[in-house]
């Protein structure tokens, strides 16, 4: 492949391009002169190529400059070099590309071929070898090899000479070869040849003696049973060579046999090489398959490496990793296997440095890969230098998500606080966590880096002894995030770990009162009485439960009033009629319905409706009212109460002649909350336009200020559409993420009908001791006596007070039990505590 001696220096030097391209003409094969007349035309097109070439050069450049990472500019750039002639340009292009990116064997090749082609002196044979040196240390290529030891052999004159040194060099160069890929199952005997016929041409040409040439004798034939022992794709021919060369030697009773004469020792190794190289013939030639894709040679190859690995022979996995990488050198995949099996295996430090060199190199975005560099670095105990050049390239690599970054500070700031006994300064360590807050916080939130905060924390006070610089960092947090709950726990769980109950306590009377998401609030409160429970005196546990009982009744009637705004449903009404969950949502042209019997009373209905149970008692007489009125809110229930009121009366009784209500079926409905309060109509249709099918838009408002109270009831034309809309749950309406459910109208058709009808017979449980039933019998088509009231169902929560029994009534003289009342209302709030 060397240019040849003889050629003239400056006439090689002046015609490089052509050389370089590959499309120069050979030696001795020179054409010929064209006519002169035709000289000016070529020269012209030459001009206006060569004024292409360098313009494309110049923006290739440009373009550099600006991305530096760009890999296929730099090889486009390369490319149009070599075409170019310019030399210097393109060792200064190669050595850059080189800088960010490992090179190709063939991009090596090309280069070592360039500069042979201009190679003259002592000098030019170092820069190249040290070329060939560079190029098989980055990918597994025979090729390669091949190339360098040709090129040393016939260049170096030490080695051409044959002196002792030389001979040493080029046996060093051998064996290296033989070690890096001499177990390569398809090509790894062209490096085994080489060297066998490199020692034959030693043997032909000493002349020393008798002893010197038995030794050279016996190093051919070590060789020849080294090759036979490896599984090749041609060991029978290596058998057969072997027996032709003993042949020659003399050392052969039958030539044509195969296994004559053949050491046992020899013979039984060949046969388990025969046997081996058979069982991975099937991977061989799956991936000698051209036509295979790149995913399918990974899982070939992946395979093909799980079976070696059950042989349990290191240089043959450590090969077979060397050939995949060579062909997939940017599968994440295979790099973190290859490492991961030397850290677990071989831990030699030269091969796990340049190994993860390359892997990083070939994969920069896998910062997975950066982080096993610098545990395994910490492992071969390198040193702190080298670690933190190792970090600084890490974090200056791009990732797909911060947190990445964030796991790169923590395995940096393990490996300080790991070797802080051999002498390092925790300022590193505090730097450390400096350059971290500064780099990650505009990217990554509170929850994220709360980990980062509270191991600063903690390290300064177990390492650094500084307490005031621990409780500086989380009043740092606190000054940005202080209602983000977590914080403050880990504020308050590093000072109990200390034994410093008096600034714990101060941390939480500075928290409790402060508004966290979620039931954040009830917790720190609940926390702070048991932490006085465990740590303080009767004094400090009575002035905790004096602040934080205030403090959870405002919160629980918060959560209440949350609760009754997100769910009308289960929202307090003040009659069954008035206030049914049916009647906010029906439309304008829908029929109103009757008014209870109590309302009807004033002749004119009410402006406005109370649900205040004191206010109804001040309005109505105890005895009239109870037996007239309908349903009576008192909370949430587990079942829904049927009710029905009749007699006569002002405003008439119910009867089956009054028009029915219309009612929403809901079977194509869809209920949103969580709406923001500026959306009207026309944005949740908006929200929906790319679906399409919206037949009806209830915006669910409050009576007194007619604002939206976020939430809304849509309807749909089919379940097609209502299954759309569904799937956008938690998608964006305006500023907030809203939730989209099937409509559930069950719950609220039983509450229509409570005081309207009452079919079938149910029980409800008399005032008694034991729950006893009184049945009731009742049907739309008969009349009660006036005054009287039936009540149907078993829970009597929403019955008229006039009607249920309150807790602790004394059965035998039919009186209230004062003192159960008394003890229900004063101890619900503290057993509430207790349990909490």
């Amino acid at each position: 492949m060397a240019t040849p001696m003889e050629e003239d220096p400056l006439e090689v030097a002046a015609a490089p391009p052509a050389d370089v391209a590959g499309g120069g003409a050979k030696d001795g094969d020179k054409p010929d002169a064209p006519p002169m007349e035709s000289e000016s035309d070529s020269s012209d097109s030459d001009d206006e190529g060569d004024a292409g070439d360098e313009l494309r050069i110049q923006a290739l450049e440009r373009a550099l400059l600006e991305q530096p990472l760009d890999y296929e500019s730099h090889v486009q750039l390369i490319q149009c070099l070599r075409k170019s002639g310019n030399i210097e340009k393109l060792r200064a292009a190669r050595e850059e590309m080189n800088k960010y990116f490992p090179l190709t064997p063939k991009m090596w090749q090309e280069w070592a071929k360039d500069e042979i082609s201009l190679s003259s002196g002592r000098g030019s044979f170092d820069d190249t070898e040290k070329l060939y040196e560079r190029g098989v240390q980055e990918y597994l290529s025979i090729k390669l090899w091949r190339d360098y030891l040709d090129y040393v052999e016939e260049h170096d004159q030490s080695v051409s000479q044959c002196s002792q040194s030389g001979l040493s060099k080029m046996r060093d160069l051998y064996e290296r070869a033989i070690t890096a890929g001499g177990l390569h199952v398809t090509e790894g005997s062209k490096l085994w040849e080489a060297y066998r016929e490199y020692e034959m041409a030693i043997l032909t040409i000493s002349d020393g003696n008798d002893e010197e040439k038995a030794k050279q004798v016996q190093r051919v034939r070590a060789l020849f049973h080294r090759q036979l022992s490896v599984p090749l794709a041609d060991i029978e021919s290596t058998l057969a060579a072997h027996k032709s060369w003993e042949a020659e030697e003399g050392n052969t009773r039958d030539p044509d046999s195969q296994i004559d004469d053949v050491p046992p020792n020899v013979l039984s190794a060949y046969k388990k090489a025969s046997e081996m190289y058979t069982a991975r013939k099937q991977y061989e030639d799956q991936l000698s398959d051209a036509a295979e894709s790149e995913a399918n040679k990974l899982q070939i190859f992946l395979k093909y490496i799980k079976f070696e690995e059950s042989f349990g022979d290191p240089a043959r996995v450590q090969v077979l990793y060397e050939r995949a990488v060579s062909e997939l050198p940017v599968s994440s995949d295979l790099w973190m296997g290859y490492t991961s099996y030397l850290d677990r295996t071989l831990k030699v430090p030269a091969i796990l440095k340049s190994v993860y060199h390359r892997a990083t190199r070939n994969c920069t975005w896998v910062s997975d890969l950066w982080v096993c560099y610098l545990l395994s670095l910490e492992r071969i105990r390198a040193s702190e230098d080298e670690l933190r050049h190792v970090f600084e390239l890490a974090i200056q690599c791009s990732f797909p998500s911060m947190n990445e970054y964030l796991n790169i500070y923590l395995t940096r700031v393990d490996s300080l606080r790991r070797r802080m006994p051999t002498g390092l300064d925790f300022e590193l360590i505090r730097q450390t966590f400096v350059d971290a807050a500064e780099f990650l916080s505009p990217q990554l939130g509170i929850e994220e880096l709360l980990l980062l905060h509270a191991y600063r924390a903690k390290l300064e006070c177990n390492i650094g002894k500084d307490i005031a610089a621990a409780r500086g960092v989380w009043e740092n947090v606190l000054k940005k995030s202080g209602s983000v709950l977590e914080v403050w726990q880990h504020y308050i769980s590093m000072e109990i770990e200390m034994g410093h109950t008096h600034e714990a306590r101060s941390l939480y009377k500075r928290c409790y009162s402060k508004k966290f998401t979620g039931s954040g609030s009830e917790a720190v409160c609940h926390a702070w009485i048991r932490f006085e429970r465990e740590h303080g005196t009767l004094d400090d546990y009575d002035l905790a439960i004096k602040k934080v009982t205030p403090r959870l009744k405002e919160l629980i009637m918060f959560k209440a009033q949350q609760e009754a705004k997100s769910d009308p449903s289960s929202a307090p009404k003040e009659t069954s009629y008035a206030n049914d969950s049916s009647q906010k949502r029906k439309p304008s042209q829908m029929t109103s319905k009757v008014q209870p019997p109590a309302k009807k009373r004033k002749d004119n209905p009410p402006k406005k409706t109370v649900s205040s149970d004191d206010h109804r008692l001040k309005e109505q007489s105890a005895d009239s009212r109870r037996q007239e009125a309908g349903e009576v809110s008192r909370g949430k229930a587990e079942a829904p109460v049927e009710m029905k009121v009749e007699g006569d009366s002002k405003g008439g009784n119910t009867s089956s002649n009054q028009p029915k209500p219309y009612v929403y079926s809901d079977k194509c409905t869809a209920y949103m909350s969580n709406i923001d309060l500026k959306a009207t109509e026309l944005h949740i249709r908006g929200f929906f336009s790319d679906i399409g099918g919206v037949v009806d838009i209830r915006l669910l408002r409050d009576r007194f200020t007619k604002k939206s109270r976020g939430l809304a009831y849509v309807d749909f034309s089919d379940k097609d559409h209502l299954e759309a809309a569904i799937r956008k749950n938690k998608q964006k309406l305006l500023s907030k993420k809203v939730s989209i459910a099937p409509s559930d109208p069950s719950k609220s058709k039983k509450n229509r009908e409570a005081g309207t009808s009452a079919k079938g017979q149910d029980k409800l449980p008399s005032g008694g001791e034991h729950g006893e039933n009184a049945p009731v019998e009742g049907s739309s088509g008969k009349e009660m006596p006036k005054g009287e009231t039936k009540i149907t169902g078993k829970n009597t929560l929403f019955a008229p007070r006039a009607l249920v029994k309150p807790l602790g009534w004394n059965k035998k003289d039919e009186k209230p039990d004062v003192a159960a009342e008394e003890l229900k209302s004063n101890d619900e709030f503290r057993n509430l505590l207790l349990k909490k």
